[in-house]
């Protein structure tokens, strides 16, 4: 690797797949460990402490922010996400390891400023109503966070500019997307193997 860190950020606006792309190179048995986030939110079902958030109340993340114990946060959607400088320390400190990183892109801006050389990959979609149509199949949202989300979502795709590299997740071409992150981490010299 001829970069500072192990830590790479793949983030996308919510309904582009990147959480499908992040399991798909775990399946694939690169040597990937995650950036845990804490978050404000209830656990949903199938979640667990650490898996794949901390979950705290919004006093103690209120703490956090008071202690200088985040390396980087926001609020979204009503709840605050962030990540420890201590988490950030586990992961770096993990040799031959990847650091996969989901942050928002407000994040991705402070972790540029942090480590101006982390790599960052934009998972996206070919349009904004492919995102629409995908949020709607979901049906775990009521319309008007929807909504929310689209208007978040034209904002985000604005500050493409912050990423190294964009990659398009086409309808039923996650395996290629797959691939193409991982040719991306290829050229950029990380451990794939």
């Amino acid at each position: 690797m001829n970069r500072s860190t192990n830590l790479v950020i793949i983030s996308g606006p919510s309904g582009a797949g990147e959480d499908s792309v992040i399991e798909g190179l775990i399946n694939r048995n690169m040597p990937i460990t995650r950036v845990i986030t804490t978050v404000t939110r209830d656990m949903r079902p199938g979640e667990k402490e650490g898996k794949p958030y901390y979950f705290v109340s919004e006093e103690d993340f209120a703490l956090l922010i008071e202690q200088n114990e985040l390396a980087e946060w926001a609020e979204v959607y009503g709840k605050k996400y962030g990540v420890t400088r201590r988490e950030l320390q586990r992961v770096q400190g993990m040799e031959q390891t990847i650091g996969i990183w989901k942050i928002e892109w407000h994040g991705v801006k402070t972790a540029k400023q942090l480590i101006p050389d982390i790599l960052a990959i934009m998972i996206s979609v070919p349009n904004i109503d492919e995102l629409v149509e995908r949020s709607l199949k979901r049906g775990r949202e009521p319309e008007e966070m929807i909504t929310a989300r689209l208007e978040f979502t034209k904002e985000w795709l604005e500050h493409k500019d912050l990423y190294d590299y964009e990659v398009i997740n086409e309808r039923g071409q996650l395996e290629n997307t797959i691939n193409q992150v991982i040719d991306i981490l290829r050229k950029e010299n990380f451990p794939t193997t």
